[in-house]
C-alpha cells in the first residue's frame, strides 16, 4: 500500500519494484469472478488520494476503507481527518492501519504512536479493526525484510499486536502477502489464530495460497489502483451484515 505522499524519484522506483513483488507474477486487475463480486466491496486510501469524494465512493458500491494513519513514529497521513471521519459521515464502515517500518523503532513504539495518531477503536459498529501493513521495504530493496530475522520480525509483530491488543482490545488485522510472509517470517504460524488477515494478491483466479496459520481471509486486496474506488480494491469475505459484525468486534 502507499507510503509517504512525496517520495524521491529512487522512492518511486523501489515503490514499483515492491507493487511487482506484491502482484507475485500477476497483473492488477480491474473485474473479478460473480461470485467474489457478490461481497461486500471496499477500498484502502492514503494520501496519495488526498481529499476523497466520499459520496461517490459510496454511489459506485464502497461498504467499507481502510484509511492510512502512520508510518513508523515519524509520518502522519495530513488528509487523515478528510478521509477517516469523511468516510464515516458517508455511511461507510471505516478503520485506520499503519504502515510498519520494524527496523526503525519497536512493534510497542510504533503501536503507540498508531494509537495516538487515529488508530483507535471503538465497538459502535462503524471502526473496523486497527490494520498493519507489513510487506516488503520500499526504501531498501536490498533490506527487503528491514535487516530483521525471521524470529526478530515475529517478534516485532508480537511486540506491535500485544501494545495495539491493549490499547485498544483488538488484535491488529495483519496485511502482507504470501510471499512476504514466507521470506521474511519464515511462514510463522503464530498469528492466524487470533489476528484477522488482509490479503493482498493481484489474480482474478482468486487470493490463492494462504500464508501458514491462515484457514481464510478475512479481506481480499486484489486490485492495487486501477478500479473504480479511490485507491486499492478490496472485498471483504462474508455479507454486509458479517462486515458489521466484525466491526463490532
Amino acid at each position: 500500500m502507499a507510503r509517504a505522499l512525496k517520495p524521491s524519484r529512487r522512492r518511486h522506483r523501489v515503490v514499483a519494484a515492491s507493487v511487482a513483488a506484491l502482484a507475485l507474477g500477476g497483473t492488477a486487475l480491474a473485474e473479478i469472478s460473480a461470485s467474489a463480486a457478490a461481497r461486500p466491496k471496499g477500498h484502502d486510501v492514503s494520501s496519495h488520494q488526498r481529499k476523497v469524494n466520499w459520496s461517490n465512493a459510496k454511489s459506485k458500491g464502497a461498504r467499507f476503507v481502510y484509511v492510512k494513519a502512520t508510518e513508523s513514529t515519524t509520518y502522519r497521513n495530513p488528509y487523515f481527518g478528510q478521509q477517516y471521519n469523511g468516510s464515516r459521515d458517508a455511511g461507510l464502515i471505516r478503520g485506520a492501519y499503519h504502515f510498519a517500518m520494524p527496523h526503525q523503532s519497536s512493534g510497542k513504539a510504533q503501536a503507540r504512536y498508531f494509537v495516538n495518531n487515529g488508530g483507535g477503536w471503538r465497538a459502535d459498529g462503524w471502526t473496523l479493526p486497527p490494520a498493519l501493513d507489513i510487506e516488503y521495504n520500499p526504501y531498501d530493496k536490498k533490506r527487503k525484510c528491514y535487516g530483521l530475522s525471521n524470529s526478530r520480525m515475529v517478534g516485532w509483530i508480537t511486540s506491535f499486536s500485544n501494545e495495539m491488543k491493549r490499547l485498544t482490545g483488538r488484535r491488529p488485522v495483519i496485511y502482507t502477502t504470501t510471499h512476504w510472509w514466507k521470506t521474511c517470517t519464515g511462514n510463522s504460524t503464530a498469528f492466524g489464530g487470533n489476528h484477522a488477515l488482509w490479503l493482498a494478491r493481484y489474480d482474478s483466479a482468486g487470493a490463492g495460497e494462504l500464508p501458514a496459520g491462515w484457514k481464510f481471509w478475512t479481506i481480499w486486496q486484489y486490485d492495487n489502483g486501477s478500479g473504480s474506488l479511490p485507491g486499492d480494491q478490496n472485498l471483504f469475505n462474508g455479507s454486509t451484515s458479517r462486515l458489521k459484525k466484525f466491526a463490532r468486534g
